[in-house]
């Protein structure tokens, strides 16, 4: 998978697993995960599939279907990738924290629901449902923070609110950021995401 890594300035810091929207790039996040936490080692890739010359991470049928094939299998090529990139750059495969926005959000999501201690917190900025009538692994203790927006055309609120029951059904503590600007990535929700990290993980 086309990504890239910057090692951080301390090894005991979480890795951040950077996934970006649709039309984004391994580039894209960058700065967002440098807010969140500058010390921290950074993986961020790129999508594999291409929709309209645009990278994303699993096909969709239309505006917000995806494609259960698609999602499932790059699923499993992201999950594997994650363990052979720790191989590689020489970080601990059970101290990655993902951060998604979008489409990245949703494949995140999708790791979560089907591979048990995959991240050891998650910061999903405007996910959606990824599967439905699927058993989550146990993610008791797991943190995760949702950035949702409650005029969002892409992401409607019941979206968001589904996916935090989902996951702390599942043992999850989820807590969500709720903001009025849609789909975009607000400097609000942002600061958020970085005060909800520095609590958990500093």
């Amino acid at each position: 998978m086309i990504h890239l890594f910057k090692k951080g300035e301390s090894r005991t810091r979480p890795t951040l697993l950077l996934l970006h929207g649709t039309g984004g790039n391994e580039e894209d996040l960058v700065p967002l995960a440098e807010i969140i936490d500058k010390k921290a080692s950074i993986l961020s890739v790129r999508g594999n599939v291409i929709e309209n010359g645009m990278p994303r991470f699993f096909k969709r049928l239309s505006e917000g279907v995806f494609d259960e094939e698609s999602l499932l299998s790059e699923t499993k090529n992201l999950y594997e990738f994650i363990y052979e990139a720790a191989e590689k750059y020489e970080f601990d495969v059970n101290n990655v924290v993902a951060l998604g926005y979008s489409n990245g959000a949703n494949i995140a999501a999708s790791l979560l629901y089907h591979y048990q201690a995959v991240f050891k917190g998650a910061l999903l900025h405007h996910p959606m449902v990824p599967l439905r009538n699927k058993e989550l692994p146990d993610l008791s203790g797991i943190p995760i923070f949702i950035g949702a927006g409650e005029n969002d055309p892409l992401c409607p609120p019941e979206e968001s609110k589904e996916l935090q029951q989902t996951f702390e059904k599942a043992g999850a503590h989820v807590t969500v950021e709720w903001n009025d600007h849609g789909h975009s990535l607000t400097q609000k929700e942002i600061m958020a995401a970085a005060e909800w990290y520095s609590k958990r993980f500093n």
